[in-house]
């Protein structure tokens, strides 16, 4: 590891005048891309074969914060560190627009074939940066095809919407699903009325049980299971009033529902639309 890092100094000291010789060459189509967030990581495996996939990170095989998990453990793994690409030699490396900055920077300065990628915030987001990606990586009608399934699914759910409940994401962090968030356009696009936008603004601070009295959701979603003792947090939302209020009306999603900008997301509006019916 530490001759890999010395070997990256070394690049970069040569890239102060000339393109080291170690760096590839950009392609119109590159056959060992390496994705380095958790993110771009999903979107990745669902564009590529496992053949064309150098590593992703090591996040993406957590299923709690990745829809594309099964398929992440058929590739392998990465850390974001420069020793990796060194040794896993990928001829283009996806990264987040805020994730990973040192790496971001060496890369950028050698002029290691890179893209960086911003978070996505809603469906157009999402759209967006899977064009970028396929672009990148050579699979321009791949792309086209995962942007046709994800609105597919999502006129689907607005199709099958009948009842639009009130719910607030409410946990051990406080009110989540602000307006103009992933999390907001999944709860509007499962068919939910999110409560947030009633309060006139909220905070990511101690959960406010009497303003959740006042709202009065339909359901709570939670992006966690509730640990039992584990943190003032989790005692707030264990609370005995929460607890019995919304007794068979609170929902445990995982965050991968909202998290990533993917379009997997499709399939994650269905299942929490079948979810709050049930």
């Amino acid at each position: 590891m530490r001759l890999a890092a010395a070997s990256l100094m070394l690049l970069l000291a040569a890239g102060c005048s000339a393109r080291p010789a170690a760096v590839p060459v950009a392609s119109a189509k590159p056959v060992r891309v390496m994705s380095v967030n958790q993110c771009t990581d999903q979107i990745v495996l669902a564009l590529l074969p496992p053949e064309r996939i150098a590593s992703v990170s090591w996040l993406s095989r957590d299923t709690a914060g990745s829809l594309m998990a099964g398929a992440a453990a058929r590739v392998p793994l990465n850390h974001g560190q420069a020793e990796e690409v060194l040794r896993q030699a990928p001829d283009l490396v996806i990264a987040g627009s805020f994730t990973t900055p040192a790496l971001r920077g060496m890369l950028r300065r050698i002029g290691w074939p890179m893209i960086e990628v911003d978070h996505a915030s809603s469906f157009d987001d999402i759209r967006r940066t899977v064009r970028q990606i396929a672009a990148a990586v050579g699979e321009r009608a791949r792309g086209e095809a995962l942007i046709a399934g994800m609105d597919a699914r999502l006129t689907e759910a607005s199709r099958r919407a009948r009842r639009h409940p009130r719910v607030a994401a409410w946990d051990g962090s406080g009110f989540g699903a602000a307006s103009g968030t992933l999390y907001d356009a999944v709860l509007t696009a499962a068919g939910a009325r999110n409560v947030v936008r009633e309060m006139g603004g909220y905070s990511y601070g101690r959960p406010n049980i009497e303003t959740l009295l006042k709202l009065d959701p339909d359901l709570i979603v939670q992006g966690a299971a509730v640990r039992s003792g584990g943190s003032l947090g989790d005692e707030i939302t264990n609370h005995r009033i929460v607890r019995e209020r919304w007794k068979g009306r609170t929902l445990r999603i995982p965050q991968a529902y909202y998290v990533c900008g993917t379009p997997m997301i499709g399939d994650a509006v269905l299942r929490l639309q079948a979810e709050m019916a049930a």
